[in-house]
């Protein structure tokens, strides 16, 4: 099996990478996670204000976001893929990641009082776009329209420099991560689109992703969100990811690029 660090350089994992080129051996352990977090995101914390850590699951664990929300402490099961890469969001996304679990609370609590069972349809989005979501920003208004449109061949082939030149695909789900490690037919994306300026594009790799997380947390909190807002993007279709995407006729395997129903 490959170490963390063998993963730095593949496409997709670019917010990662300066954090799994520190893990040559292997996936650390919660307290050495709780250090990397420390020395690249010292200000995160939970929902509720909790400086952030990584602890093994409590044995009486009842619930997850609760538990983070009310002690700071991330349950992190030891050697295990998902919760490795659910670490490094907390250290690429501190922002956003805690305004998910503040509104996670928030709904629980919502719910609660009005009597309701259930997670409901804002707690599903939180944790879909947790486990699955990208943020794509572009500075061609265009692309991210045709995207939503499914014009995948358009995008990822016919205008595939001008996609590479304006265009940066930010993954925020852990499970996609995950799963990028050994890629399959299929593997998609939750994404949530956003234009910028040009000027974005000259920001250094830590500064877009300071930057996105930063508007992120705010686009969570301060806009009502759901599924609706997510729009499916076929990973594998992003130039780079796959050598088969070298290929136009690539894109017209609708097991993965299926036309907009």
């Amino acid at each position: 099996m490959l170490p963390p660090a063998a993963y730095a350089q593949r496409p997709l994992f670019e917010p990662l990478a300066t954090l799994l080129a520190r893990c040559p051996s292997g996936i650390p352990d919660a307290g050495a996670l709780t250090a990397l977090l420390r020395s690249v995101a010292p200000q995160a914390v939970s929902g509720s204000g909790h400086p952030l850590g990584f602890v093994l699951p409590p044995a009486d664990l009842e619930g997850y976001e609760d538990h983070i929300d009310a002690t700071g402490e991330v349950p992190t099961r030891p050697g295990d893929w998902h919760d490795f890469f659910n670490a490094l969001a907390w250290c690429c996304w501190p922002r956003t990641k805690a305004a998910c679990n503040a509104l996670h609370l928030q709904e629980i609590a919502r719910r609660r009082a009005a009597g309701l069972s259930g997670r409901g349809p804002l707690r599903d989005a939180l944790t879909q776009f947790d486990e699955c979501g990208v943020l794509v920003v572009s500075a061609d208004p265009d692309l991210p329209a045709l995207l939503v449109a499914h014009a995948w061949e358009e995008v990822f082939w016919r205008q595939r420099q001008r996609l590479l030149d304006s265009t940066r695909f930010l993954i925020f789900g852990h499970a996609s991560w995950d799963q990028l490690r050994t890629p399959f037919v299929g593997l998609c994306a939750k994404a949530l689109y956003r234009v910028v300026e040009p000027a974005w594009l000259q920001l250094s790799v830590a500064e877009q992703l300071a930057e996105a997380d930063a508007w992120l947390a705010r686009r969570l909190t301060s806009q009502p969100f759901g599924k609706t807002d997510l729009a499916p993007l076929p990973l594998l279709g992003v130039p780079g990811v796959t050598p088969d995407s070298e290929d136009p006729a690539y894109y017209r395997d609708t097991r993965q690029f299926r036309p907009r129903r």
